[in-house]
């Protein structure tokens, strides 16, 4: 099991290029195997969540390959329709194959996807539209079974905006017979980067980005090459990172509203903020003042993946923090790790209140999640004296290089190999 041996309180100073988005990165996988011919995607990153998709795509008769930085799928063989439990369990994204399955082949099975434990999250919403194309959905054997005889476009309401139901959404309609209206639609950028690279392989996708988008479909989608966007949360992470060191970095590939409220409360917190293009650059004392309160919502609120880091942000700033957590129930099992760093942290249900104290201290702490493992990282390199930040395998899941990043800011960090 490997772990970072971290020494804190060293200011990150200097530049980094972001890496494809992974929540973008994934669907476009999942929307690779809707055509028989080639598909490339560039600047794939390097992180295990990438590498189960593949798995599963070659599981089902893709040939996928990596040449350099980018991704090859050949799906011209592509014939099984059913994804394995154990990769399932493995990669939450894997529900994303039942939308472009049920395009291609009108049927699909798959075992209840798995991913980061941060609580119940339900795929009712995903079903009950497939239902709405046409989809009979049964279980056997601890599957869940799609069929249909095809695909009929329809009219979809998401009671709530769910990014995993709006993209499945999408890869079954774009194949459906008929026209597909969907109201009440996810409107993240990673949303928008997956109508792009539909509409790029043939498809006809409109509205990506709204509230309402509609997709007319077509026969059949042909190859493409695609570059996906950059990952706003890394930047994100970054950033906050260099909040709480003190410093100045600048992030290169995102645009400022790609991030939602995160400038706004990093400005709060007593940041200096200047952004131009896709590049966003951050000055920080490392001395900062506490948000009096963060509350996640769907795009364009907090996003959920930058709500652990933030609250390692405000473990060290003056006053205190109220964080609430309104998309997953056990988000804040990272809490108690940051407590044995010395921070005061209280947890009730889908809210903690943070008291903020002059600094933390090097502790040994176990990631249970990716974004939670990232903050444990961003803590340690605040704190004063070593930390140790065990089971990076959580952390590897969507970050590619995290601390050869962060050596090239003046971090001191480094990897130990189990």
């Amino acid at each position: 099991m490997d772990k970072f041996v971290i020494e804190g309180g060293r200011r990150l100073m200097g530049t980094v290029r972001l890496q494809s988005a992974k929540n973008s990165v994934l669907p476009l996988l999942a929307a690779s195997i809707l055509t028989t011919e080639q598909v490339v995607l560039h600047e794939t990153p390097r992180i295990t969540d990438v590498a189960c998709m593949i798995q599963i795509l070659r599981e089902l008769g893709a040939e996928v390959r990596f040449e350099g930085d980018d991704v090859i799928i050949e799906s011209a063989d592509a014939s099984n329709h059913r994804i394995s439990s154990a990769l399932t369990r493995e990669l939450r994204s894997s529900v994303f194959m039942l939308g472009s399955l049920l395009a291609r082949f009108h049927r699909a099975a798959c075992a209840y996807p798995g991913g980061c434990d941060i609580g119940l999250r339900p795929i009712d919403l995903h079903l009950n539209a497939l239902k709405r194309l046409g989809v009979e959905i049964s279980e056997r054997d601890g599957y869940i079974v799609c069929e249909c005889e095809r695909l009929k476009g329809a009219e979809i309401v998401l009671d709530f905006p769910s990014v995993g139901a709006t993209e499945n959404i999408l890869l079954a309609a774009v194949m459906a017979e008929g026209r597909t209206v969907l109201e009440g639609a996810a409107k993240e950028p990673e949303i928008v980067d997956l109508a792009n690279f539909l509409n790029c392989m043939g498809a006809k996708v409109e509205g990506a980005g709204s509230d309402t988008v509609e997709i007319e479909g077509v026969q059949r989608l042909h190859g493409a090459s695609y570059t996906p966007v950059k990952d706003r949360i890394e930047a994100g992470s970054f950033l906050i990172g260099t909040a709480i060191c003190g410093g100045e970095v600048e992030v290169i590939g995102v645009h400022a509203d790609a991030l939602g409220l995160l400038l706004h409360k990093l400005r709060e917190n007593g940041c200096k903020i200047h952004t131009k293009n896709d590049k966003i650059k951050i000055a920080s004392t490392g001395r900062l003042k506490c948000n009096r309160r963060i509350e996640t919502m769907p795009f364009p609120g907090f996003p959920t993946d930058l709500q652990a880091q933030a609250t390692a942000l405000n473990c060290t700033a003056e006053g205190g923090a109220l964080i609430v957590e309104n998309l997953f129930e056990t988000r804040f099992k990272y809490a108690p790790e940051l407590r044995k760093m010395g921070a005061d942290i209280e947890v009730r249900e889908r809210t903690a209140f943070v008291r903020g104290v002059q600094r933390l201290h090097g502790a040994s702490v176990t990631c249970g999640d990716l974004r939670g493992g990232a903050a444990l990282v961003l803590a340690a390199l605040g704190a004063e004296g070593t930390s140790e930040v065990l089971d990076l395998s959580h952390v590897d899941r969507g970050y590619a290089d995290f601390e050869g990043k962060l050596k090239k800011l003046g971090a001191n960090i480094r990897r130990v190999r189990a």
